[in-house]
């Protein structure tokens, strides 16, 4: 599992008119260490380790350090300024290596199918994460999965990825993950050329008399 190290400074003057916008304007971020049977306590990170802490990925390990010591902690939500985009306050849960923890990894897909050249089958990628069950040290950062032996008649379900050791499947074994899927006949063009002025359509067009006539 991937770590990172930041630096963070205990927030006071909660509730106090216009901290949190006093923090924002320096470009840092309120937020909140919890869990872990420790009081809650408030923190200021900056902007700038976040966007480190968003860039590495769910499931990364964060080692806070602070004033009177350290803590290691997973991000479990970011809010963003509905305009601006911006994150105003984020929320870490304290965690141990020796947890055992239920999370929600991403699942990548790598490899390709002979089946989308051959056929011009498309990729339907229908489950991109899956919940597991592991020690702490053990959560994966994203899950592989492998799809070079995927053809159009069979698909892959969260029960055939291989995950890796110590790590147990939470999401139902059936659900599916992937699978390819031919494109549609353009029914629509087809009806269209037969209609065209030249077609050999058998439809006509009736004469003087009500008789079917038909163009050659």
């Amino acid at each position: 599992m991937e770590e990172l190290n930041i630096t963070a400074t205990i927030r006071t003057g909660e509730g106090v008119k216009g901290e949190l916008s006093k923090i924002r304007a320096e470009k840092k971020v309120p937020a909140v260490i919890y869990g872990g049977h420790k009081e809650p306590v408030s923190i200021t990170i900056t902007m700038k380790d976040l966007e480190k802490i968003v860039k590495a990925g769910k499931n990364t390990i964060v080692e806070i350090n602070l004033p009177e010591g350290k803590e290691q902690a997973l991000i479990k939500e970011i809010q963003y300024h509905v305009v601006t985009d911006l994150p105003i306050h984020a929320d870490f849960q304290r965690v141990s290596l020796k947890d055992t923890m239920d999370v929600v990894v991403p699942v990548k897909l790598v490899g390709e199918s002979a089946d989308v050249k051959i056929h011009g089958a498309m990729v339907e990628h229908i489950l991109r994460e899956i919940e597991v069950r592991a020690l702490v040290s053990n959560i994966p950062h994203e899950i592989e999965v492998d799809i070079t032996n995927v053809t159009i008649t069979s698909g892959i379900s969260a029960g055939d990825i291989q995950l890796p050791k110590g790590v147990e499947l939470i999401t139902d074994a059936q659900a599916p993950v992937v699978h390819l899927a031919l494109p549609k006949e353009d029914t629509a063009s087809t009806a269209d050329a037969a209609t065209q002025p030249g077609s050999s359509s058998t439809k006509g067009k009736k004469d003087a008399d009500g008789n079917l006539t038909k163009g050659k």
